[in-house]
């Protein structure tokens, strides 16, 4: 029932949402990454192990009050249960504390269990050093034969010191995106639009040298930029594709007249060899004669005027070459 009435709630407040033009999530790991923000935004101020001692003074105080009788004790531990829960505070390996004291930086707290003293410092952000992903994209953008194109990329960056990305940038998460939306842009006005299909190793590591070269003062690396889609008009794809097509033509036809070319110059060759040699010529003859009569069985018709050129002495010397074991008989 409870899970039915927060599904009804999701659903309206999705509509709300469309209705007010506001935009939606758009990928699985944006969700995500904004469900891990939120969690680390929480841990900011409590933790799990602040809750449990909490209640764990709160249970110890419960207990002196049924033993003693006297409120006073339960007030002691349910004052130092408030004090733990703003003071104990936990970060993940992959985490580092930026930790403020009255405003000025006091320094960086864990991976672990860390103490604060609550009020005078003050845990402001919560950097994850992992490799982290950021989706980039740029629409319409103008290569340098201004042919509009629409590119997708992937940006796989790390926070190598939390102090300067935090103290540095204002958001370095958007800086992050931003500037490598920027990068793309300006590299793709730099490329042809053949360069932007063929090499897409080659632009994604001059983008990583640009942004690397602009995000090191923030304490963040960018190790690498992968160009994950080029998409160009369906117009201008089709007149690709027919260009791609009588190219692939044109070569067929210049492969088709060179092959022509040699096949002449041999027979040129091959005239030249039976010019002074009839008998050369009347024994080549016969042996295509033979290649032709002796598949399938079949029967070969040839002008006498050929029979007597080649001295086989008319169809008597034909019905000799089919007993001789040359194949099927050859009527003149």
């Amino acid at each position: 029932m409870i899970a039915r009435i927060i599904k009804q709630i999701s659903e309206q407040a999705q509509e709300a949402r469309a209705a007010a033009g506001a935009p939606r999530r758009s990928t699985p790991s944006e969700s995500r990454r904004r469900r891990s923000e939120m969690d680390r935004e929480a841990r900011r101020y409590v933790s799990g192990v602040s809750l449990l001692a909490l209640l764990a003074c709160v249970i110890l105080g419960l207990l002196s009050l049924v033993v003693t009788r006297r409120p006073w004790p339960l007030l002691g531990f349910a004052l130092a249960g408030l004090y733990l829960l703003f003071a104990l505070k936990v970060a993940n390996q992959w985490e580092r504390a930026v930790v403020l004291r009255f405003g000025k930086f006091q320094g960086l707290k864990g991976p672990g269990l860390f103490v604060l003293v609550p009020i005078v410092d003050v845990v402001t952000h919560l950097v994850d050093q992992r490799v982290r992903v950021t989706d980039v994209s740029a629409e319409s953008a103008l290569t340098k034969d201004t042919v509009p194109v629409n590119v997708d990329a992937i940006v796989f960056w790390t926070v190598w010191d939390a102090q300067k990305a935090v103290l540095e940038v204002a958001d370095y998460l958007d800086a992050i995106a931003l500037s490598a939306q920027t990068a793309l842009r300006e590299t793709i006005g730099r490329h042809q639009l053949a360069e932007m299909i063929t090499e897409r190793e080659q632009l994604g590591k001059q983008l990583q040298t640009i942004l690397d070269e602009k995000t090191n003062p923030w304490g963040i690396t960018v190790q690498s930029v992968e160009i994950r889609d080029v998409r160009i008009p369906a117009d201008l794809e089709d007149a690709m594709s027919r260009q791609a097509q009588a190219e692939r033509e044109r070569q067929a036809r210049i492969i088709l007249g060179t092959a022509e070319t040699e096949i002449s110059a041999r027979f040129v060759e091959a005239g030249n060899a039976y010019k002074d040699h009839p008998l050369a010529l009347h024994l080549r003859a016969m042996n295509m004669l033979y290649e032709a009569i002796k598949e399938k069985g079949s029967m070969v018709i040839v002008p006498s005027s050929a029979v007597e050129t080649m001295g086989l002495g008319g169809l008597s010397g034909m019905t000799a070459l089919a007993q001789g074991g040359m194949g099927p008989k050859a009527a003149s």
